[in-house]
């Protein structure tokens, strides 16, 4: 357990120095980009690391404890989000506004128990990959439209608009962030779908409306209210932009927040 624990500290570090290195980069105008790219890299190989590790130890995967969520969702938000911004070199400096998020996220992950779970019999199914996989992208993508919308919204004060001069303009920004909304959309779509057939195997119901579906179906709307508003009405890249964060709040506490509080806890969430 140690070398593993080593390993997602030594992780962590890096990611700490590369989200520093971006916020620096902004304060300063400077472009610390392969840097960034090369510690986000170096943390994710890292903590991949701490999860295979992990894994093999417990023989079965980090999605039961909140430990174990905080510790595979940090890995695969960042690791969509690295992939983004290693071939979108226009989204770079948004690292200014995504690694701040994370670290609240590397914060509390740090803050919880690391102790091991039950593993209910209802997670011996192939469905349960897919199902956790297609959340996974969902919240990645998510989190690249996060930064995008950021970026749209900090132009707006001086400190802004004078140190994210150089990206494209808010227009450009806007549609760029709506295609990782697009994405976000399918993905929680088909998150769903395999939800629901995972629950039809396990349990004998499609769906019970309860705490935890009921937020999942609700994050689903605002992401298609998001697209509609976007699509129908022409909202302005600022409005676009506090609907995505709107959309992310809403899937943060879906996530992370409703499968630990709920008096009626989801079948399967421990």
């Amino acid at each position: 357990m140690m070398t593993e624990l080593q390993a997602l500290w030594s992780a962590l570090v890096l990611y700490v120095l590369a989200g520093s290195l971006a916020i620096f980069g902004a304060v300063l105008q400077r472009r610390p980009e392969r840097a960034v790219l090369g510690l986000l890299v170096a943390g994710l190989a890292l903590h991949v690391t701490a999860i295979a590790l992990r894994w093999q130890r417990l023989d079965h995967g980090p999605f039961l404890t909140m430990f174990e969520i905080l510790l595979s969702n940090v890995w695969s938000m960042l690791t969509v989000y690295a992939l983004a911004y290693w071939r979108i070199p226009a989204i770079r400096p948004t690292a200014a506004v995504v690694m701040p998020i994370m670290f609240v996220m590397m914060g509390w992950l740090l803050m919880t128990n690391p102790g091991e779970g039950h593993m209910p019999p209802t997670y011996h199914t192939v469905w349960l990959y897919i199902h956790i996989g297609f959340g996974k992208i969902f919240l990645g993508s998510l989190l690249v439209a996060v930064g995008i919308s950021g970026i749209i919204l900090l132009r707006g004060s001086r400190f802004g608009s004078e140190r994210f001069a150089r990206m494209p303009d808010d227009v450009r920004l806007d549609a760029l962030s709506f295609r990782f909304i697009a994405i976000s959309l399918i993905f929680e779509t088909l998150m769903l779908i395999a939800g629901a057939i995972w629950a039809q195997d396990a349990w004998g119901r499609y769906w019970a409306w309860d705490p935890l579906e009921t937020w999942a179906f609700l994050t689903w709307l605002c992401l298609v209210l998001t697209m509609h508003a976007r699509l129908a009405y022409k909202v302005s890249p600022r409005a676009s932009a506090l609907m995505v964060m709107t959309v992310f709040t809403v899937a943060f506490l879906t996530f992370f927040g409703v499968p630990f509080i709920s008096p009626v806890a989801h079948q399967g969430a421990v």
